[in-house]
């Protein structure tokens, strides 16, 4: 039989590859002797890990026995602020969180408010109550970033996000509760 041009090389290759030399294995015998000595290996493992666990118990655990809860909580809830000042800038801080806040204007389109817009709309129309917490929120800024603060919008409006104008409501809260404002 004769070999078309394309199983030539193929035969060819096979009938003139060498036989392994005598003293070496072929594939095969290496294959084998890799997968006997991984074989002993893992036995030898499976043992010592055996060895090392055997003095743990098996049984299933109770989670009653696991987690305890106290018979009293010790968890106390914050008093709300007792000046008037501390409360409105607690109820503007929570209005922000909740309505989300913005730059620019008091309330945006979506409701969002600043600092100056969650006051006002919290002081309920107390215009004074209202310039009075501007004012405690300006004292806690200046505080905090210095006395080159011009007000509280332009304060508001130099941020990007409202985590520190929210992070300031609340210091400015703890200020007017700890001078009794």
């Amino acid at each position: 039989m004769a070999a078309s041009p394309r199983t030539a090389p193929a035969l060819i290759n096979q009938q003139t590859r060498p036989a392994p030399a005598p003293g070496t294995l072929s594939l095969d015998a290496r294959l084998a002797a890799a997968e006997a000595a991984m074989t002993v290996r893992l036995d030898e493992a499976a043992v010592a890990h055996e060895v090392r666990t055997a003095h743990i118990s098996t049984e299933p655990v109770d989670l009653a026995d696991v987690i305890t809860v106290p018979l009293t909580p010790t968890l106390q809830p914050q008093p709300l602020p007792a000046s008037p000042i501390a409360a409105l800038l607690e109820r503007a801080r929570a209005r922000m969180e909740a309505d989300g806040w913005c730059a620019g204007a008091l309330t945006d389109e979506s409701g969002a408010v600043c600092l100056l817009g969650a006051i006002r709309k919290e002081a309920g129309g107390d215009r004074g109550l209202e310039a009075d917490a501007a004012s405690v929120v300006l004292d806690a800024i200046r505080r905090r970033f210095g006395d080159h603060v011009e007000s509280v919008p332009s304060f508001n409006d130099a941020h990007g996000t409202g985590r520190i104008p929210l992070r300031m409501l609340d210091q400015a809260a703890n200020l007017a509760d700890a001078h009794g404002l």
